[in-house]
């Protein structure tokens, strides 16, 4: 895993407000950009964001890591 650009991947999906858009901005399959916020949730054993089906929103975590970044 890329830390690095799963990190950038995070921060698109937290300011476009979806993994589908996020996607669309940086012309990257909506499967790859769910992996890789996935693949950085297991690398740092928490869960950053909680998806449901209408919304998007940050866990405590998510928002503590978002600012690290």
């Amino acid at each position: 895993m890329d830390r690095l650009e799963s990190m950038s991947v995070f921060i698109a999906v937290v300011e476009a407000g979806s993994l589908s858009a996020a996607g669309r901005t940086l012309r990257m399959p909506l499967p790859t950009v769910s992996r890789k916020v996935s693949e950085l949730e297991s690398h740092i054993k928490a869960r950053l964001l909680n998806r449901s089906t209408r919304q998007l929103t940050l866990t405590d975590a998510g928002r503590s890591y978002l600012a690290a970044c």
